[in-house]
C-alpha cells in the first residue's frame, strides 16, 4: 500500500477545471445579472478549494454549443461549519480575464444571448440599462 501523505509526482498535476451547468435558461441570467456581469460567481459546495486556487470554469449554458470557459480565483469560502440558511457553504469565485478584450468578448455573447431570448426591453433592464 502506498503512503497517501506522501504524494510526489515526477509531473505536474493538471489543472482543475470545474464545471458549472444551468438546466434552465432563468437561473442562468438571474446568476449573470447578480453575480457574473460583476465579474465573478458563487458556487455551492461542500468542498470548496483553498483560498487563491485558479481553476477553468466552465459555464454549461442552454442554447450555447459550447460551455463559456473561465478562468476563476477563489477569493472567499464559507465551510459547512459557517454556513447558514442565508449563507449557505461554498466559495466565492473572482473570474480573471487575460485581457479587457476577453471580458468583453464574454460579456457581449452572453448579452446577445439574453437579448434573443428575452427581447431588448427586458433584457435591457435585467442589465441595468434602461
Amino acid at each position: 500500500m502506498s503512503d497517501v501523505a506522501d504524494d510526489r509526482r515526477d509531473t505536474p498535476r493538471d489543472p482543475i477545471e470545474l464545471k458549472v451547468e444551468y438546466k434552465r435558461l432563468n437561473t442562468f441570467f438571474a446568476d449573470y445579472t447578480r453575480n457574473i456581469s460583476r465579474g465573478g460567481t458563487f458556487i455551492r459546495t461542500d468542498k470548496p478549494l483553498e483560498l487563491g486556487t485558479e481553476f477553468v470554469f466552465a459555464l454549461s449554458v442552454p442554447q450555447l454549443g459550447e460551455p463559456v470557459r473561465l478562468v476563476g480565483r477563489v477569493q472567499w469560502v464559507t465551510t459547512t461549519a459557517d454556513a447558514t440558511a442565508d449563507k449557505p457553504a461554498g466559495m466565492g469565485i473572482r473570474f480573471v480575464y487575460k485581457s479587457d478584450d476577453e471580458r468583453v468578448a464574454v460579456e457581449r455573447e452572453v448579452e446577445r444571448l439574453m437579448h434573443a431570448e428575452l427581447g431588448e426591453h427586458l433584457s435591457g433592464k435585467l442589465l441595468g440599462r434602461r
